[in-house]
């Protein structure tokens, strides 16, 4: 049985010359926004700044680890972590009861090699004068006079052990300081037996810093970062330690020898940061922002907003809006070369391929058309990167880099669907810088559709 629109229930029939309604479309370049509700942002004017973000670690400037110079059992420790030292500032003291007897049994050996040495001398005297009467043979002569020099290097041999059992004594069983600093590790106790750093099993008895006042982060940054970085630049940084508060500190090296760990390439740059309070302590994390740009007094935009699409055009229509808006930043040349180029496109593709590129043509005013994957900001196809100088705006690009447009929509004074082109600048992730011939600070945006 065939049913007609008498025998629907009222309640039906309302709904269909509802929906019937609210499906009619908009024309001409402003459009009402029908039963569309928005929320709204303004554009506003502030500081933004570009960022790569990174984590590192907080380190002394110059540490010093120090090692025994002998070998033997600590017997006395004068310092402890983070006390304060002078450079010559004895931190320990070994044992020397075995050296002092090495010491007297050397003295003893240095006593008898003098003695050998003086009587091999006089022996040696006798014989020269023997041989000038003719009543030894040169031979014997020069046995006496070789006999001398060995024992004269018997007896230096004896006073060099003497002097190094003397040396060990008076300054190697003294661990002292070799600079001003403070002191961060001690890694030793009364009683301990430590090694001489000739030994391979030898370690570090004392960590000294050279100045706290003065430190370093050592950041990991990754490979798709690092072109952004250079030396001087301006970096911040905050600790979960001490959450609400910035520091600052700037770049002071970049270490060309890659890190790889999971097939992640990184590099180590180093930050010089003041610490004059003392509130930063050696191994703190930080989470490191780097500025790599940073642009003041400029009108900006929720990233959101430049994303933003109505859903209730097509992506013809949105691209004849968008293609319209554009011409308003041409020449007359440009804008005449637009159009006409625009309408031999039209005639050559087919109504499925204009709908796919957008009309193709609408490209040439910055816009490819509502399509999937979008402009580098994210949004579904709202930008389109020109070579510099090919789009007007009311800030010129830097030579050599390129312009990228952005889509504004917002309402009119008849509350239609406007769009305008603005040029993207820099992003700190929420907002966006944007440049425009047209002074666009205070104007309500739109920023999304409510649902």
């Amino acid at each position: 049985m065939k049913i007609t629109q008498s025998l629907l229930p009222p309640i039906v029939v309302l709904s269909l010359l509802f929906a019937g309604g609210c499906s009619a479309k908009p024309g001409g370049s402003g459009h009402k926004s029908g039963a569309k509700t928005y929320e709204y942002t303004t554009i506003s004017r502030g500081t933004l700044e570009k960022t790569v973000s990174a984590s590192g670690s907080l380190k002394p400037v110059s540490t010093v680890k120090v090692l025994p110079r002998m070998s033997g059992k600590v017997e006395k420790i004068f310092t402890d972590y983070n006390e304060q030292i002078k450079a010559g500032d004895v931190l320990a003291e070994l044992n020397t009861d075995m050296l002092r007897l090495q010491r007297e049994q050397q003295m003893a050996s240095v006593v008898k090699a003098r003695a050998n040495y003086e009587l091999q001398n006089l022996n040696f005297q006798n014989q020269k004068k023997l041989a000038e009467k003719n009543l030894i043979s040169e031979y014997e002569l020069t046995s006496a006079k070789t006999t001398l020099a060995i024992q004269k290097a018997e007896l230096a041999a004896a006073e060099a052990s003497l002097s190094v059992i003397e040396t060990e004594i008076n300054q190697y069983a003294y661990i002292t300081s070799p600079i001003d600093g403070i002191v961060l590790e001690r890694n030793i106790s009364v009683g301990d037996t430590v090694v001489d750093s000739s030994n391979s099993n030898s370690t570090s008895i004392f960590t000294l810093a050279e100045n706290l006042e003065e430190m370093q982060i050592e950041a990991a940054v990754g490979e798709l970062d690092i072109a952004s970085i250079h030396k001087g630049q301006p970096v911040r940084f905050t600790l979960e330690s001490l959450p609400g508060r910035n520091f600052t500190g700037v770049v002071e090296m970049l270490r060309m020898v890659p890190t790889v760990q999971n097939n992640v390439v990184s590099y180590t740059v180093i930050i010089n940061v003041e610490n004059r309070d003392g509130t930063l302590l050696p191994g703190m994390t930080c989470a490191v922002d780097f500025i790599a740009e940073r642009r003041e007094n400029v009108l900006m935009a929720p990233n959101a907003a430049l994303r933003y699409q109505p859903t209730s055009l097509s992506a013809a229509e949105i691209a004849d809006m968008v293609f319209n808006a554009g011409l308003k930043d041409m020449d007359e040349d440009q804008r005449k070369a637009a159009v006409e180029a625009r309408a031999q496109t039209k005639t050559t593709q087919t109504p499925a391929a204009q709908t796919q590129t957008g009309t193709g043509i609408a490209g040439l005013v910055g816009s490819s058309g509502p399509g999937p994957g979008g402009g580098p900001m994210g949004g579904p196809g709202g930008a389109r990167v020109m070579p510099s100088g090919s789009q007007r705006s009311g800030r010129p690009a830097a030579a050599g880099n390129t312009v990228v447009m952005r889509n504004l929509w917002y309402l009119n004074s008849e509350g239609k669907l406007e769009v305008m082109r603005v040029q993207a600048g820099i992003t700190n992730g929420t907002n966006t810088e944007i440049r425009s011939t047209e002074d666009l600070e205070k104007l309500r945006i739109i920023l999304r559709e409510k649902i």
